[in-house]
């Protein structure tokens, strides 16, 4: 059986008294896409530093291709980082005319028309000698994750790779990396978008260092429920959700209440005088359809990365 594309076990990173990795194990096979998960500062990207060997591990063991980081593994792995890693001053054609001396002529090709190489996609070609400071970030990101593929890499790592661009541009920018994995590569992608999670194999979700949650979307969300209010007067009936100290979210008119029981709901909007938990000194209550639904990614989410360390 072939080993994992990336591995690591029981990695542990720590800067001083700061521990920003804790035990974490992970794998990436070929053809999946591993969406790792995490609010700012769970760790995301310490791991893929230490992925690509850019830092040592203070504990556990960190395996690409089935061997330790090294400039070998370095050349089968494509890597777009959250700053694009292109030369802003360089134009397109010449940031993949390095990436060629970089790794090779590997899914080059001979140089076209105008100096831009046969395989940069159509609708770069127009932008081959533009320097890459003066492109819209959506086309940055085109031109980085073409850098990062030239060379046919068997295991992608994307660092945020959608972050600031347009709904169109993030869903074309999927659509290479679905490809990329169909192709037999592996990916490993951060992401805070809920709905981009949902286009992974398998999700590995972190907090605080730690791995809290893996599997795929279905998997992590299980049977969570949220409690749903429909109301004509949706802003008292937060108030008084909101004054009972619990969490609501709005959508539209809708009011989700994730981390509530329905019971509790009912009791919030159907306040009595001298609740302590209605503001003001008079009555309050709000007729409303208390139900449940089925939890979202981005409930569970949430909640999952609210676990103290």
């Amino acid at each position: 059986m072939n080993p994992p594309l990336a591995e690591c076990v029981s990695v542990t990173r720590t800067f001083g008294p700061l521990v920003a990795v804790d035990h974490v194990d992970l794998q990436v096979s070929p053809g999946e896409v591993v969406g790792l998960l995490g609010a700012n500062g769970a760790g995301k990207t310490t791991v893929i530093r230490m992925l690509l060997g850019l830092l040592r591990v203070s504990a556990g063991k960190v395996r690409l291709f089935g061997q330790p980081p090294s400039r070998l593994t370095r050349q089968r792995i494509g890597y777009v980082p959250q700053g694009l890693g292109l030369y802003d001053d360089l134009t397109v054609a010449q940031n993949l005319e390095f990436t060629r001396a970089v790794f090779g002529p590997a899914g080059s090709g001979p140089a076209g028309s105008g100096g831009a190489p046969a395989g940069l996609p159509a609708p770069l070609r127009p932008f081959a000698d533009t320097a890459v400071g003066e492109l819209p970030l959506g086309i940055a990101r085109r031109v980085a994750f073409t850098q990062a593929l030239a060379h046919h890499p068997d295991l992608l790592i994307l660092d945020e790779p959608t972050s600031g661009v347009d709904p169109l541009a993030r869903a074309r920018l999927w659509e290479t990396i679905q490809d990329t994995a169909e192709a037999g590569a592996g990916v490993i992608v951060t992401t805070h978008y809920m709905e981009e999670a949902e286009e992974c194999t398998r999700l590995v979700v972190m907090a605080a260092g730690k791995v809290v949650a893996e599997g795929t979307s279905a998997g992590i969300v299980g049977e969570r429920r949220t409690v749903v209010v429909d109301s004509a007067d949706w802003a008292a009936a937060l108030r008084l959700i909101e004054a009972a100290g619990l969490r609501a979210t709005l959508t539209g008119t809708t009011l989700r209440v994730p981390t509530a029981t329905a019971a509790a709901v009912q009791r919030a909007l159907a306040a009595v005088p001298g609740d302590a938990a209605v503001p003001g000194n008079g009555a309050e209550s709000v007729p409303a359809r208390v139900h449940e639904e089925a939890a979202t990614l981005e409930e569970r989410f949430f909640e999952l990365a609210a676990v103290p360390s």
